[in-house]
């Protein structure tokens, strides 16, 4: 059964159950676990994989996401490999740990399906529940297809174990979460080359008695933090190289920004997530109209790609900055992000910044809606001094 399973090179996946065979295909060995809707169905996928392959694995059922992450840490400590999926609520739940595990310095991967935080209640996706743990210590990668679902949960513990930094993988609820395509599955043997079995140098062990999580004073603490700050920037330049050597096996990269029609824009839309894939469609069309409008998206959202903001940004007139999030009194998330970037660019006004917040709660994010930021933009020559609102 297994090997009937591996053989498979394509599978019409929805992006939970890609999330669910990316974990599988990196022999994941300990998987905990608590369902909220819209990640279900990862779980559901995992016990079905079980049934048909010889993966040598425990899968823990849980009261809680905060258990759940919990169970993750232990595993850690003990030196396997740990993978967990939740959504909103769930997320905010595991808040309190999401800092232990960072700190810690624990390459436990995360599957997030983007959903919108409560109340009213909501199981639709905006992105306010991962982008809310932005400053919890995990690396972040917003994925546009199921596709790129799998591909990042299996880069994602590549790079979570070269730098010791977890990794939290967002995909859009029901947008990729529980929509399908055709996926193509890694050869197992190219990834076990790629993913060696973890061999952590430290972990919970009766025969080689270590210290963890002791107290640390006041001239210790800031240079611990010091270096999980600097482990964080080197993450970056690790997912370069691992989706430079993804490329050369298996023929997709995804980088950690992807300019699309950038090379001639006076007008960039920046996106994030499912958008982008909406965004090119846009994209093509406006450019058969002679209108030279671009599009960013952002993959690695931490550590944030500044220079690569500034490289590819820092020479256009105008950038339109979608954010399916709000951040309560200020500008959208990645509004703030780029800004940031940006201030004290060398190049005076250039470029202006014209930020939109749109799709929370899952409302459709449309062609048409896209057609609507871009005029926006174009017709006015100042951004306005609040981000707008786009129904």
């Amino acid at each position: 059964m297994e090997q009937a399973l591996r053989e498979e090179k394509a599978l019409l996946l929805s992006g939970n159950q890609a999330a669910a065979y990316g974990a599988y295909l990196s022999r994941v060995q300990v998987i905990a676990a608590y369902p909220i809707t819209p990640q279900t169905t990862i779980i559901e996928t995992l016990a079905d994989i079980m049934t048909k392959a010889d993966w040598k694995h425990k899968f823990i059922n849980v009261e809680s996401e905060h258990s759940a992450m919990a169970c993750c840490i232990g595993a850690s400590m003990g030196g396997v490999r740990a993978y967990t999926a939740t959504s909103a609520q769930g997320l905010a739940l595991m808040h309190e740990l999401l800092h232990w595990a960072s700190g810690a310095r624990l390459p436990i991967v995360l599957v997030n399906v983007n959903r919108a935080m409560a109340p009213g209640w909501s199981i639709w996706s905006d992105q306010n529940d991962s982008l809310s743990q932005r400053d919890t210590g995990w690396i972040q990668l917003y994925c546009e297809s199921p596709q790129e679902v799998l591909d990042t949960v299996i880069q994602g513990f590549m790079v979570a174990e070269k730098v010791n930094v977890p990794v939290m993988v967002v995909e859009d609820a029901f947008i990729l979460s529980h929509t399908s395509e055709v996926v193509e599955l890694p050869d197992q043997a190219v990834i076990d080359r790629m993913l060696p079995p973890r061999a952590p140098a430290f972990r919970l062990d009766m025969e080689q008695p270590a210290a963890f999580g002791g107290l640390l004073g006041p001239e210790y603490y800031q240079e611990v933090r010091a270096k999980l700050h600097k482990a964080m920037e080197e993450a970056g330049r690790v997912l370069v190289n691992v989706d430079a050597l993804w490329q050369k096996n298996f023929g997709r990269s995804y980088g950690i920004v992807e300019p699309y029609r950038c090379e001639d824009a006076d007008l960039v839309l920046v996106t994030s997530g499912a958008i982008s894939s909406t965004s090119k469609i846009v994209i093509d069309q406006l450019r058969r109209q002679g209108r030279k409008i671009g599009r960013l998206k952002i993959k690695l959202f931490r550590p944030f790609p500044f220079q690569e903001i500034q490289r590819l940004l820092g020479d256009v007139p105008k950038v339109a900055i979608i954010d399916r999030n709000c951040s309560y009194g200020h500008h959208g998330i990645f509004f703030q992000e780029i800004k940031s970037a940006l201030y004290g660019s060398k190049k005076g006004d250039r470029p202006k910044l014209y930020g939109y917040i749109l799709g929370l709660g899952g409302r459709d994010v449309t062609i048409n809606t896209l057609r609507q930021v871009i005029d926006l933009t174009s017709e006015r020559d100042e951004p306005d001094p609040e981000t707008i609102w786009v129904k």
